[in-house]
């Protein structure tokens, strides 16, 4: 079978302009970033080839460049996305998605295209979703829809055993799915660069994977997915101490690292079904029907170390940017940044592993996901599991935060079992101290919700290193602010609304106004609706420095 001639792909897109991230980020580790399997599975492979868009071309025309994916000329078959990858599953090949297909991003400046790996994307993962439901829905509506599906997967004469056999499964694909999307998805859309990723994995765990066979659904579980953020660059990300938006979790060293994949996996279409058994170390089967490709995500950690800040491709007033640079270093108070954004020394974790220190704020900004941190749902059939040292027996109505933690590390630890058990006798016969001390200990902050303060509640966020910021617009946690320009203002002042898309503003330093594609506009609140999800209120820092030095802060913000 010719995939691509199927597909109906064009691979003649232009090569984009690749941008210096430094010297252990080269082509070998580029594509392997691009397309590393992590385990998720979409769908069989198969299926997606033969799957059409309402106005009749290949669901995966022109690699999705209509949400836009980023065309893979490595692609195996050619033709599908960065991020797009193609693995085993247990009855052939399956498609499905990596962290590049949500970090990595293009710009467009001056009719040329510039490539930042690791970088947000601008992509629209709501309508990505929302389509494929539609699509496999028309399938099992329309007859006629169906049998050119059908001929597609099965041939052009198939009997009627495999036609039914074939409805069979897309019905038992299609039921989770469609219950996912038609709950979790907001009427009123995250937009290109945003999504509302822990509400969407609260959602695919505690919905559709902990629940009774045959299903493991348990729909009630499903909420709306409204707290949309923008995607977070992933340059120097396990060099920080803290991660995640509201930084519940902690950071700095590969099984922390595992930690923070493992839970992404299972929110972007892993399979994983836990099952109880009295046998298990821990009372729980995490591995009976679990996706997860462990070594592939430990291989994706090691490429993201490998990622470096971009470096501006443009050139630089280098007089402007060391006036900006003695500006950025002042004290938060006189408009400086480095007190929050600054390198500095972090926790210290397990295998010494040094991090940098990474400030969890409250600015002023945005209070929406917070507010799904507090999601209450029916733990199924993880109900009185728990991890000795680590975690609480879950009750028969637990939090999704305290399921996501508890599947989590229990995959984690169920798949090194073997290994921490063949250290530990090691350990003994050597006289050292146990390995599972330390790990334990840096295991019980892999996900530690945030505490809420006597003195009333804090919507505190992570400040990271700002190297390589200029290319990671828009702005906010929740992407509410467009440019740096914009940010260095009052909030009053910010534009209430703005155009989402590639098109890159050099002078302003984030997006530009005027955006070709997606066609869609950002609307934002200002601060008497801090809870919209979308409100561009908080953050006023440099917002009263004078002209000059804003413009000189943004010279120097340009380069780091």
């Amino acid at each position: 079978m010719v995939l691509v001639g199927l597909l109906g792909l064009s691979t003649a897109h232009a090569e984009p302009i690749m941008l210096d991230q430094g010297e252990h980020w080269a082509s070998s580790e580029r594509k392997d970033f691009y397309s590393r399997d992590q385990g998720s599975q979409i769908m069989p492979l198969n299926w997606i080839v033969a799957l059409k868009q309402a106005n009749g071309s290949p669901f995966m025309a022109d690699s999705l460049d209509r949400y836009g994916y980023l065309a893979n000329p490595d692609s195996k078959p050619p033709g599908l996305p960065v991020g797009f990858t193609v693995a085993n599953g247990k009855s052939g090949q399956v498609i499905g998605m990596t962290c590049s297909a949500c970090h990595t991003r293009q710009i467009e400046v001056d009719a040329k295209t510039y490539r930042v790996d690791g970088g947000p994307a601008i992509v629209d993962f709501q309508s990505f979703l929302s389509d494929l439901d539609k699509a496999v829905g028309k399938l099992l509506d329309e007859q006629a829809s169906f049998t050119d599906f059908a001929h597609g997967v099965l041939g052009p004469q198939p009997t009627s055993a495999e036609l039914a056999q074939l409805r069979s499964e897309v019905e038992a694909w299609y039921l989770p799915y469609h219950t996912l999307i038609s709950r979790a998805l907001p009427t009123d859309p995250w937009g290109p660069a945003r999504l509302d990723a822990v509400s969407m994995i609260f959602n695919r765990l505690t919905g559709l994977d902990i629940g009774p066979p045959p299903t493991y659904m348990i729909p009630e579980n499903i909420q709306p997915a409204v707290a949309p953020v923008r995607y977070p660059f992933l340059w120097n990300a396990p060099k920080q101490d803290k991660t995640q938006w509201p930084g519940f979790a902690d950071n700095g060293n590969n099984i922390l690292g595992l930690s923070r994949n493992v839970g992404e996996v299972y929110g972007v279409f892993a399979v994983f079904h836990p099952q109880k058994d009295k046998w298990s170390l821990l009372g729980i089967d995490y591995l009976a029907n679990n996706s997860a490709n462990f070594q592939g995500l430990d291989a994706l950690e090691d490429l993201v170390k490998k990622i470096g800040p971009p470096k501006w491709p443009w050139a630089l007033d280098q007089q402007l940017a060391a006036s900006g640079k003695a500006i950025y270093q002042r004290p938060t108070a006189d408009g400086g940044c480095a007190d929050c954004h600054g390198i500095k020394p972090g926790t210290t974790r397990f295998f010494e592993q040094k991090t940098w220190a990474t400030p969890v704020l409250d600015v002023g900004t945005d209070t929406r996901q917070y507010s799904i941190l507090d999601f209450q749902v029916q733990t199924g059939v993880l109900q009185g599991a728990h991890i000795p040292l680590l975690t609480d027996p879950l009750k028969a109505k637990d939090s999704a935060f305290n399921v996501l933690g508890l599947a989590v590390v229990g995959s984690i630890l169920q798949h090194y079992a073997p290994l921490l058990m063949d250290a530990e006798q090691d350990a003994q016969k050597a006289g050292l101290k146990s390995p599972f001390t330390p790990l334990t200990k840096d295991l019980q902050g892999a996900f530690r919700k945030p505490e809420v303060k006597a003195d009333g509640p804090s919507y505190a966020y992570e400040s990271r290193v700002m190297e390589g910021i200029w290319a990671a617009a828009p702005y906010l946690h929740n992407g509410s602010v467009p440019t740096l320009a914009e940010l260095l203002k009052p909030a009053a002042q910010r534009v209430a609304a703005f155009q989402v898309g590639p098109a890159y503003d050099v002078v302003n330093v984030g997006l530009a106004v005027e955006q070709s594609k997606f066609g869609y506009t950002l609307q934002t609140t200002d601060c008497s609706a801090r809870d919209s999800g979308n409100s561009r209120c908080g953050h006023e820092y440099g917002t009263q420095l004078p002209a000059a030095e804003k413009k000189a802060l943004l010279e120097y913000l340009k380069s780091l």
